[in-house]
């Protein structure tokens, strides 16, 4: 994937939306607005940084999709969330967006419930 895929992946992993990365970033929601569109404009090295500070990855990341200088241990992890992400690393790009789906659907049920999810 590129820039614009990763931002938009990035985007919705923190559900932010244009004008919350554009006040973190510093950078116009018109701007922002045109790497996520259909003809992606490549922002400038600058803006690219601003972007990747406002959502706390490496500019590496938001390009290629990696970032070889993290230094992430899945032992920080449980055990059972250690399985879920080796797991994922197996399933095709429409599996990943529809777990990623039934997560942001989870989420949004939780924070109707104030926080609190029902037994």
């Amino acid at each position: 994937m590129g820039f614009r895929e990763n931002l938009k992946q990035e985007m919705l992993f923190l559900d932010m939306q244009t004008k919350q990365l554009a006040a973190l970033s510093g950078i116009k929601s018109q701007t922002i607005a045109s790497y996520l569109g259909a003809r992606a404009k490549i922002p400038s090295a600058e803006a690219a940084v601003r972007i990747a500070q406002a959502l706390g990855v490496s500019v590496e990341y938001l390009v290629t999709g990696k970032d070889a200088g993290a230094k992430q241990s899945l032992a920080a992890f449980p055990p059972d969330m250690r399985l879920m992400f080796k797991t994922m690393e197996y399933l095709d790009t429409a599996d990943r967006k529809i777990i990623l789906a039934l997560a942001a659907m989870l989420k949004n049920r939780k924070n109707a419930y104030s926080g609190a999810m029902p037994p």
